[in-house]
């Protein structure tokens, strides 16, 4: 069961309060009923359930803390992914290890519900940035109901949100009706190679799903939600060039060289490509002379060259960030066309790798967040507004979103320093997310039912 047909071309937010009413509109049937309502009886029983257990839910946290699951550690996800494995086997979920040996990462967990109505993907991942030489460890409370720890904003309490979100949806007798795919990624922070592999279980879950949640962090406090995020593609730049002495350079027969070549074109990316809205590019790494070893796995390389030669090699690489498959195919063939545009002597040829695909902000993650915002007005919980797909980087939740009706993200705890030592979590969050999070699947799974 899909959504209403709904346009998906992307909406610059600067222009958002003229749109949204609009945006709106296709959703006023009955499939997809946006009136404003308060909390049913079965829904007051799942925020009392969220309560029941935001204790354990802590405990959980602890456990799965302590256990190092760094994206290079595929012992410690595993072992993460069975403390989860057993939480969901208990609400009667079927569950599977997904291996992913074949790229050299840890397992994925899967964890299914067959009920009636659409089917919402929850998604969440295993593992951190932590591996297991870090100095940061352990999970340790901190001052005003907060704790510090590896994984504790990104993502275990996320993780933490979504067990305890289904445990009160158990507690309240209807989770037996739902149709559920709870999504935890095993290398979500190192994404292993290639993702034809590494992300297959992850886009075949989208295809079959109605929604899409996904439980990262929000950048915008209790208050956001996250409708779009940019994509990130990877670009090598190779320039070759007529070597001589360096007193013949800019002649007809030798040309420029290599170096300035390099500059030419990534000057021209600034001067032509910058100001669009949503679109970042950055040359990461710069290598020019006689000759350049590069390690791309490494991001990092070595370059002969003498003053008084002019520079045969050069290579750079870099990232691309766009919001849309529109923006990011444009963009590369404006790059491809700077490239080819060669001062004398010189030759270039870029190439580009695709990694995470964009999540856009379409009309239907919208009004997905438009859903959002009731259940958090009915909770009595406040505003929830968008995230500025600026403020975000890719994450697993792009793999899926062009194949399922509706996606939002940024569901999952509220904290601060991730990827650093300073990492902590508000713990007072992880029963206001989840409680959120419930009632949002609850009348998920119940739209045109």
């Amino acid at each position: 069961m899909r959504l209403p047909s709904l346009p998906c071309t992307f909406l610059p937010f600067s222009s958002l309060p003229l749109f949204l009413p609009l945006l709106l509109l296709p959703l006023s049937s009955p499939a997809v009923n946006l009136s404003a309502q308060s909390l049913s009886p079965v829904e007051r029983r799942i925020v009392a359930a969220v309560d029941t257990h935001t204790a354990e839910a802590v405990a959980l946290l602890e456990r799965a803390v302590n256990v190092n699951s760094g994206s290079m550690n595929p012992a410690g996800v595993r072992v993460v992914g069975e403390l989860y494995q057993a939480e969901l086997d208990a609400l009667g979920f079927t569950t599977r290890l997904v291996d992913m040996a074949e790229v050299q990462r840890g397992p994925h967990l899967f964890a299914e519900r067959e009920g009636s109505g659409p089917r919402v993907l929850v998604i969440g991942h295993l593992d951190t940035v932590f591996e297991e030489d870090s100095p940061f460890q352990r999970f340790e409370l901190a001052a005003g109901n907060w704790a510090r720890g590896p994984g504790t904003e990104d993502m275990k309490g996320g993780n933490g949100v979504v067990l305890l979100a289904l445990q009160a949806l158990r507690d309240a007798g209807v989770i037996d009706d739902m149709n559920l795919i709870v999504a935890l990624i095993g290398d979500e922070e190192d994404t292993g190679d290639p993702l034809s592999i590494s992300r297959r279980d992850l886009v075949e879950a989208g295809r079959r799903s109605e929604f899409a949640l996904g439980f990262e962090g929000g950048v915008g406090g209790r208050g956001s939600a996250t409708v779009a995020r940019r994509g990130f593609t990877g670009w090598k730049l190779t320039v070759q060039a007529t070597p001589g002495h360096s007193s013949l350079i800019f002649k007809e027969a030798f040309g420029y060289g290599a170096v300035f070549e390099l500059a030419r074109i990534l000057d021209t990316f600034r001067e032509t490509l910058v100001g669009e809205q949503y679109l970042t590019f950055n040359p990461g790494v710069a290598l020019g002379g006689t000759t350049v070893d590069f390690d791309a796995m490494q991001g990092r390389g070595t370059t002969f060259g003498k003053t008084n030669i002019i520079a045969e090699t050069a290579v750079a690489t870099g990232d691309l960030r766009t919001v849309s498959l529109e923006q990011r195919e444009r963009t590369k063939a404006r790059m491809r066309a700077i490239v080819a545009q060669s001062l004398p002597g010189t030759s270039a040829t870029i190439e580009f790798e695709d990694s995470s695909p964009p999540f856009a902000p379409t009309a239907a993650n919208y009004a997905l967040l438009a859903r959002l915002q009731e259940v958090a007005r009915d909770l009595g919980q406040g505003a929830v507004e968008a995230v500025d797909p600026a403020e975000r980087g890719a994450a697993d939740i792009s793999f899926v979103a062009a194949d399922v009706g509706a996606a939002l993200d940024g569901l999952g705890v509220v904290g601060d320093g991730g990827h650093t030592v300073d990492e902590q979590v508000d713990l007072g969050s992880i029963p206001f997310m989840a409680k959120r999070a419930a009632v949002l699947i609850y009348r998920l799974t119940r739209v045109g039912t």
